[in-house]
């Protein structure tokens, strides 16, 4: 596994922790202190920040998990990536996107510009 796999799981494992707990160290792994997150509704920073978006994702659709869609592709500490929200119960995917992430020297994430391909009512 390389560099740019294991940072999209820990993206991953944030995105889709159980728990306030959970959630608050999945982005302490995943992202620096620092890190921005931006796409077209968030535009936030900081590890605070980063897990009430996340927290407000997972509010607006109880029942979703994130996923990898396809295989990362990275290069010079920028890796990208598609991904869908899938629903638990009955496998729809209302919800599909694409990020770019870019990497501090420790593995963890510094940004992501993210882009959303599909979603409800669009």
């Amino acid at each position: 596994m390389t560099a740019y796999d294991e940072a999209v799981q820990r993206y991953f494992a944030a995105w889709n922790a159980a728990t306030d707990e959970e959630l608050a160290k999945a982005v302490a792994a995943a992202f620096t202190e620092d890190a921005t997150y931006t796409d077209p509704l968030a535009d936030v920073r900081g590890h605070e920040e980063l897990a009430a978006t996340i927290d407000g994702a997972h509010q607006q659709f109880p029942g979703f998990e994130f996923r990898l869609a396809g295989t990362p592709d990275g290069h010079h500490g920028i890796v990208r990536f598609g991904w869908e929200l899938v629903s638990t119960a009955d496998g729809s995917a209302p919800v599909a996107g694409f990020d770019v992430i870019a990497l501090a020297d420790d593995g963890r994430i510094t940004s992501v510009s993210g882009f959303l391909d599909r979603v409800p009512g669009a």
